[in-house]
């Protein structure tokens, strides 16, 4: 039996149509038209569901310290209520065995029919120390190729991308993850301008949260953050919650590098055990008094973007949905909402507040 979700403004994610209805039949967008529009059940504006490529838990449970299917369940519940249907569960640089077990535990929701998740985003331990930020700099290494091979022949099907420094690592490493279908993303790394050039020509399309944990922009040298800024083709993510980056300098990055630039949460959540220690203060978690990570969710990043960024509703949005499912490359995740996809999709008023999420 069909459902109807109609909208009297409906952004596809690339067209608004006015007066719209999206119809549904088990969980597969099968139509969408004018004809079906009910005026009396209209939400104000329809816009594809949001896509968080990095999260690290909810509800006081870090993967990396509770790696199990019900973690996981509670990160998706997080991500749902801010207009998320789709998620990379993510643990920071940890031991092989917490690695491992993260691995099981995307694996039990997946396989168990857990929603939403792309796949596990290993965040280290393969960075730069000098870039370590917050990340345990005891587990920090550069990787064997058999180190490697052993994780993905592990993960096989599970981890979905993997964030480095490519100068710490051997040039064969990352041709041997991608070769896995995997996306190696670039961060927490000191490379200079002509060596983060250098990967990004040649094959690295995307770095994790521009500013952060990366060599800076200095006008004698310009860094991996002048490297994402000149190259034509590489995309990164950005943290828009007004303490990781400074409002200003995301509009910098987005008048440069345009929809090559895209939102994630970098979420966290409050803990008190294990080497990643949070603590909420105000809109933010520190640790130690030293910002540790967002409370953001994708919805707020979008509402950031437009309020205090100056940037357009609909580049915002597409900065959520669009840009984040095409670093992915996954046909069933287009960002869009298009007939014959599953159904993902997030209903808001005028005020760009949440009414309700449809997620198959």
């Amino acid at each position: 039996m069909s459902i109807f979700i109609s909208a009297k403004s409906l952004f596809t994610g690339s067209e608004w149509i006015q007066e719209a209805a999206v119809e549904i039949n088990y969980g597969i967008i099968v139509s969408i038209s004018k004809e079906q529009y009910n005026a009396g059940e209209a939400f104000p504006c329809v816009v594809p569901a949001f896509i968080d490529l990095q999260i690290y838990g909810a509800d006081q449970k870090l993967l990396s310290e509770f790696p199990d299917a019900d973690c996981i369940q509670k990160i998706y519940e997080y991500c749902l209520a801010g207009g998320a249907a789709y998620f990379q569960p993510t643990i920071a640089s940890q031991s092989t065995g917490v690695m491992y077990k993260a691995i099981d535990a995307v694996k039990a929701y997946k396989t168990s029919g857990g929603k939403g998740c792309i796949g596990l985003h290993v965040e280290g331990p393969w960075i730069n120390a000098s870039k370590k930020g917050a990340h345990n700099e005891d587990v920090i290494h550069a990787p064997t190729i058999a180190e490697v091979e052993e994780l993905l022949a592990y993960g096989k099907g599970f981890v979905s991308m993997i964030t480095l420094a490519p100068e710490i690592c051997d040039p064969r490493i990352i041709d041997v993850i991608q070769s896995h279908g995997i996306i190696v993303s670039a961060g927490h790394s000191n490379a200079n301008y002509e060596t983060a050039t250098t990967f990004f020509d040649n094959g690295i399309t995307v770095a994790t949260h521009l500013f952060n944990a990366m060599s800076g922009f200095l006008h004698r040298e310009p860094g991996m953050v002048g490297a994402l800024f000149n190259h034509p083709r590489a995309s990164s993510s950005i943290i828009v919650d007004g303490y990781h980056v400074n409002y200003h300098a995301v509009k910098s990055a987005k008048k440069i590098m345009g929809d090559r630039l895209f939102c994630i949460t970098d979420a966290v959540t409050a803990t008190n055990t294990g080497f990643y220690k949070h603590t909420l203060v105000g809109d933010k978690y520190e640790s130690g008094g030293t910002l540790s990570g967002s409370a953001l969710t994708q919805l707020k990043s979008v509402q950031n973007l437009v309020e205090h960024v100056g940037i357009d509703f609909t580049e915002a949005l597409k900065m959520c949905s669009v840009y984040p499912a095409r670093v992915m490359q996954k046909k069933e995740i287009s960002g869009c909402i298009k007939m014959g996809e599953p159904a993902a999709l997030v209903c808001l008023n005028e005020k760009m507040e949440l009414l309700k999420i449809v997620a198959s």
